[in-house]
């Protein structure tokens, strides 16, 4: 199949549909057919349109965010593109309708403010400076550039203020703090005893009749689970490593001994003065003497620079660049440089950016290395060189072969690999390779398990690739009986003490209200019983279940207790005896309290002002999803 569509790409009308392509190409651009137009919106907010290249980079953060949460065993069906452009969309236009509130409202953050938290960001520090060519490489990576950034940036600051502005808006009445200090300051006095289903455990007598009974009454209940026997190729780029020679080694070592050889280095900083738009040459020099002259003065450099550089980016660390080898900066900067001691400050340096007051905080000198210094490195590289470039060339030829293969044992023989095995991998669960949700997907896709195909050749690394085939499929099945006998009697058993534990519960629950009391019944049948005075639900030594009951029973009528059976998840029973609730009161809280339940108080009626103010701009705005 794949050579006939090969040998169909050589006729006429391929030909005249790549020429149209080409020409398409030519004069509209590439986006005219992959984006249907460079201006093109995907959505408009209030006449502000949202581009599908915002939307792109939105879909590729919320996808870091969830492998950097979930890591490789996160579930395809969460990174679908799909699903993460609806949701981008949505983002986009939510920030959007902020965005336009707060520029209603004239909110907005100084660029000074932008170039401190710029300057601050720990991702953007190099020996914890800020480094202006890490600042540009790690937003590059990102797919953003600094002036984008920065503009995202001052979205992010003015929405916060708008936001932390209504949240702040709200507060707590004395009425509302009131009701709130009434409750979390309330105090209960209570008894309990504790019923362990332990005691009631007899799962060594459970009769024949009864297992058998069991499992013919719950037939879905012990199945296998779906599962596949599997054969598969996996191949890994230390599958393809060998040794390398003298020879080669020392041939590398000749032509790349300049990139290991270290070079002399000075770490520098510089003042940056830029002649604004409109200012005067006047007013533009009288600044940059000024700068001179403080300097010239003894002020200290990382002042100055704080003061009066208009690179936001380093001003805020003092003026520091970090470290230059002499080929990081304009020529007219490394000449500079390279002039200058450690400790020396130059005069006003011109560059395409403006002027530059350069400063050499530290020189370090560079050293050669020897063959044998890096030995390692270049086996390394060469072996890994050499393994990359066989391994992508077999798993191209694989890719092929699999395709048109029935099943894995002809690919494996004309590529000289080894198909291996494994027995019973289930749906949604599996060990090392089998628990990638991409090989799960593949395995139980229907391609693979209903038409017995191979499946692609799934990348799971640069260096580690795979294709597998479905060999036997096993579908659910009941365990027989004697399988599963000891599971039926231990759930048999611990339904029975559940139960036994409960009716003890109540007959110790008739005898209160017939006149016994707690400690009396405790004492009879050797349980423990504890009395807790004053608990609050912030503080208190209660039993979990107890705890959580305890704050929601009603409280007692006169001098009569209210009493109840409390049961915990693994089956013990814990008979409650209310005795009294006392109200908290604003009077009687701590101040520490108070303050915490009026932050509080105020957080929950921020948050609901919030949500009720983004949907009051949801339902007034004009929006249209194309």
């Amino acid at each position: 199949m794949l050579q006939n569509i090969r040998s169909n790409i050589q006729g006429t009308l391929a030909k005249i549909i790549i020429g149209l392509i080409v020409v398409s190409f030519a004069l509209f651009g590439i986006e005219s057919i992959l984006l249907g137009g460079g201006n093109s919106g995907v959505a408009e907010v209030n006449g502000e349109a949202i581009t599908p290249y915002e939307v792109q980079q939105t879909v590729n953060l919320q996808r870091r965010q969830l492998l950097s949460m979930l890591g490789d065993n996160a579930d395809p069906a969460l990174l679908d593109e799909d699903r993460l452009t609806a949701q981008a969309i949505e983002t986009l236009i939510q920030r959007e309708l902020l965005v336009q509130a707060a520029g209603e409202l004239g909110l907005t953050t100084s660029e000074q403010t932008i170039g401190v938290i710029v300057g601050s960001m720990e991702q953007f520090q190099v020996g914890g400076q800020f480094d202006q060519d890490l600042f540009r490489s790690v937003l590059a990576t990102a797919g953003f550039t600094p002036a984008l950034f920065k503009e995202s940036l001052r979205e992010d600051l003015v929405t916060n203020q708008l936001r932390v502005g209504l949240a702040a808006s709200d507060f707590a009445t004395p009425a509302e703090l009131a009701v709130q200090a009434r409750i979390a300051g309330e105090k209960r006095d209570l008894r309990y005893l504790a019923i362990p289903v332990d005691r009631f455990d007899d799962s060594g007598t459970v009769e024949e009749s009864a297992i058998a009974a069991w499992y013919e009454d719950n037939p879905d209940t012990f199945m296998t689970p779906e599962n596949v026997d599997v054969s598969y190729l996996e191949l890994t780029l230390a599958d393809f490593e060998e040794p390398v020679s003298e020879e080669a080694l020392r041939e590398e070592f000749e032509l790349t001994r300049d990139t290991f050889e270290v070079p002399t280095e000075a770490r520098v900083a510089h003042i940056l003065l830029i002649q604004e738009e409109g200012e005067s040459d006047e007013a533009y020099a009288a600044r940059v003497a000024e700068a001179e002259a403080a300097v010239a003065d003894g002020e200290d450099f990382a002042a100055v620079a704080g003061r009066l550089s208009d690179d936001i980016g380093s001003a805020s660390a003092g003026g520091e660049l970090g470290y230059t080898a002499g080929d990081t900066f304009p020529a007219a900067m490394e000449r500079a440089i390279t002039e200058l001691a450690v400790g020396e400050v130059s005069a006003p340096v011109e560059t395409d950016a403006g002027l530059h007051i350069i400063k050499v905080l530290d020189r370090r000198e560079g050293k050669a290395v020897t063959f044998d210094e890096v030995r390692g490195q270049l086996a390394q590289r060469l072996r890994e060189g050499a393994a990359r470039d066989e391994l992508l060339r077999v798993v191209e030829e694989l890719r092929d072969l699999a395709f048109n293969a029935e099943d894995l044992t002809a690919p494996a023989s004309e590529l000289g690999l080894s198909v291996e095995t494994a027995s019973g991998v289930a749906r949604g669960a599996g060990d090392g390779l089998f628990a990638d949700p991409r090989v799960q997907s593949a395995l139980f896709s229907e391609e693979v398990l209903v038409e017995k195909h191979n499946s692609p050749v799934l990348e799971l690394s640069p260096e580690r690739f795979v294709v597998v085939h479905a060999d036997t499929h096993h579908l659910p099945e009941r365990q027989p009986l004697e399988a599963v006998r000891d599971q039926i009697a231990a759930r048999i058993a611990a339904e029975r003490a559940r139960a036994a534990a409960r009716a003890e519960g109540e007959r110790l629950l008739a005898a209160l209200a017939a006149g016994e009391t707690l400690d009396g019944l405790a004492n009879a049948g050797d349980y423990e019983w504890q009395v807790e005075l004053g608990a609050t639900r912030a503080a208190n030594a209660l039993p979990g279940p107890v705890g959580r009951r305890a704050f929601t029973l009603p409280a007692p009528d006169g001098d009569a207790p209210v009493r109840e059976l409390v049961g915990a998840p693994a089956g013990d029973i814990y008979l409650v005896e209310l005795t009294r609730v006392t109200p908290g009161s604003l009077e009687t809280l701590p101040a520490q309290r108070e303050a915490l339940l009026r932050r509080s108080i105020a957080g929950e009626y921020g948050s609901i002002l919030i949500g009720a103010f983004e949907n009051a701009l949801r339902a007034g705005a004009e929006i249209e999803v194309y």
